[in-house]
């Protein structure tokens, strides 16, 4: 749709007689995006083609455009995108991050959600800067900070008072100033509107602020402290007895800790929970039961790798919790096929759930799950017996399913999943977009095949660790709307590569980490004939040589790239990537979505 919609508009645009104001192109540019059910994941894809039509245009998509992300120390171009609400900073490198919070503050700007994570400090003179101008932030996340002082927290806080949401995971290290006499309540003093906080990750980090957070912000509903070493479960029942209107609770205990009776009493005092997800931790069938009597009015429930309770527990709970719509049951060993059929009859409104691990399952517990559960639309049945059962015993099963929503189906490790399965799954799921076939070694390209024939409209697809990927160079069918393919640690070559360059044109982000036969000349063609990638990753491609920063700098789409473990970038080729608006990384540390 963008671009045929980009080439019809361009005809009209360059008749002399027609000439509409911008604000009427923006009333049908909102049209024609707003037609796409994934607005949100498209947005990029639809806005792009219609910027390149003329200046106008461009200007016009500048003006919808509601979030940025900034990699290029040389960025001087703020003023082009008055409407910007989010803006993400934490892929920023190679420059000053004071200088550029500095830069962004002398902008007309209504910024609510700012994200400077993975810096070595906090900037506190650009964030002085950007507070004296920029009155509306509502959100900040300063994730995986270095070094991370308190008196810098109560800083942040004070530069910012309406802020709703703060997230302060991950810091490397934490401590108090000792030369600074803020007290331990001076942070949730300054945040009287606070109404979400993480400090998840933090190892040193005090329960005195966790504590007077809980106690002083009376908004607060949302705390996620997830292995915060420092913090232990006495302490975490203390905290949420300050807060008894708390909905969403995310915790998970030190390995040494267990469920105390305080811990227990705490949580059934909440009586608006919505939301609880709980992570390694040993609780009991009494516990689930407890919660299922006073009648919590939980839609999430997460149970990770919680040991210590049986199916008793879990039916106890779910059988009275009927407005479940996301759960989470990964590594409960005990489920099997049965439960899951008694337990869908209690989720009519689920719309996710997690059982990775839980190997007992087959194909019948996800076709009971999708037959009883209408408004379904990702299942993670990873690491499972998927595929155990003949077609011909689940052919019952299968035929009561119509009209599916399913979009999600995440089916990595299934060591049993052959191509009869996959095929009768994609022949019922028609509507999948994500697709996980990671490390299923039974499936076959033929199979393969047949899966993307049904499900054409497919967008997310992972083949890694698979030897089946020579599919692409036989297929004589296009798949347009694939954006995301993962096949790292394959044996792809250049041959399959130019096949999938010539039938997915669409791709905008490709993994291609340690596959060990791919050349410049595959990726060359990727580039050339792929004209709105934005990711790729080639680290350990050791058969990637030659020119690459050129044919990189030559796509001019890109805006991540992993280069090759055996590439050594100098300073001066980090910088002309970063002008050309282009982030580098050298090694694979974490996937990346706008």
């Amino acid at each position: 749709m963008p671009m045929a919609a980009a080439s019809s508009l361009s005809s009209v645009q360059t008749r002399s007689d027609v000439y509409l104001q911008d604000e009427c192109w923006e009333c049908i540019f909102k049209f024609l995006i707003n037609h796409d059910t994934d607005y949100t994941h498209r947005r990029y894809v639809h806005l792009k083609p219609l910027s390149l039509v003329s200046k106008q245009f461009l200007s016009v998509t500048n003006r919808l455009r509601s979030s940025l992300t900034v990699y290029n120390p040389a960025c001087q171009f703020f003023h082009r995108f008055s409407n910007i609400a989010s803006l993400d900073l934490s892929y920023y490198v190679g420059g000053d991050m004071d200088d550029l919070l500095i830069q962004v503050s002398r902008f007309p700007l209504r910024i609510t959600s700012l994200n400077i994570s993975n810096q070595l400090r906090i900037p506190a003179k650009g964030l002085r800067a950007f507070s004296e101008n920029i009155t509306t932030l509502t959100s900040l996340v300063c994730s995986n900070i270095a070094t991370l002082i308190y008196s810098h927290m109560v800083f942040v806080a004070e530069c910012f008072p309406l802020l709703e949401e703060l997230d302060f995971s991950k810091a490397k290290n934490f401590k108090f100033d000792k030369t600074a006499s803020f007290p331990a309540e001076a942070l949730s003093l300054a945040l009287p509107k606070l109404r979400k906080v993480n400090l998840s990750r933090n190892s040193y980090i005090s329960n005195e602020i966790l504590f007077h957070l809980c106690k002083n912000c009376k908004l607060l509903k949302e705390v996620t402290v997830i292995k915060c070493n420092s913090i232990t479960i006495s302490d975490i029942a203390s905290d949420l007895h300050e807060r008894p209107t708390l909905s969403s609770l995310t915790y998970s205990a030190n390995y040494s800790d267990r469920l105390t009776s305080s811990f227990i009493d705490t949580l059934l005092s909440l009586k608006g929970l919505t939301s609880l997800d709980l992570f390694i931790l040993r609780i009991s069938d009494e516990m689930l039961s407890s919660i299922a009597m006073v009648g919590l009015p939980l839609t999430r429930l997460g149970l990770r790798n919680c040991s210590g309770c049986s199916y008793t527990g879990i039916f106890s709970l779910l059988s009275e919790c009927s407005s479940i719509q996301h759960l989470n049951l990964e590594r409960a060993y005990f489920l099997n096929n049965q439960h899951v059929a008694e337990l869908s009859l209690f989720l009519g409104d689920l719309i996710s759930i997690n059982l990775r691990h839980c190997d007992k399952l087959t194909e019948s517990a996800l076709f009971a799950l999708v037959r009883n559960c209408p408004s379904l639309i990702e299942i993670n049945m990873e690491y499972t017996s998927i595929g155990k059962e003949s077609v011909r015993n689940s052919n019952s099963s299968m035929d009561c399913i119509v009209n599916s929503q399913l979009k999600s189906l995440y089916l990595a490790h299934c060591e049993e999943l052959g191509d009869e399965t996959i095929i009768r799954f994609a022949s019922i799921f028609s509507n999948l977009q994500l697709l996980d076939l990671n490390s299923c070694e039974l499936i076959s390209d033929e199979g393969i095949d047949q899966v993307l024939r049904k499900v054409y409209n497919i967008r997310h697809l992972k083949l890694a660790h698979s030897s089946r990927v020579e599919l692409f160079v036989g297929m004589n069918f296009e798949l347009p709307n694939l954006e995301v393919l993962n096949l790292s640690y394959t044996t792809v070559q250049d041959e399959t590569l130019y096949a999938i360059s010539k039938r997915c044109r669409g791709l905008l982000q490709l993994d291609l980490q340690d596959c060990r036969y791919v050349t410049q000349k595959g990726v060359k063609d990727v580039l050339e004939n792929c004209t709105q990638l934005r990711e790729i990753n080639l680290w350990n491609c050791y058969d990637v040589h030659g020119d690459v920063c050129s044919m990189l700098l030559s796509s001019l789409s890109l805006r991540k790239i992993i280069a090759p473990s055996h590439f050594r970038f100098t300073r001066g080729i980090m910088k002309l990537f970063s002008h050309h608006g282009c982030h580098v990384k050298m090694q694979p540390l974490i996937y990346f979505f706008d």
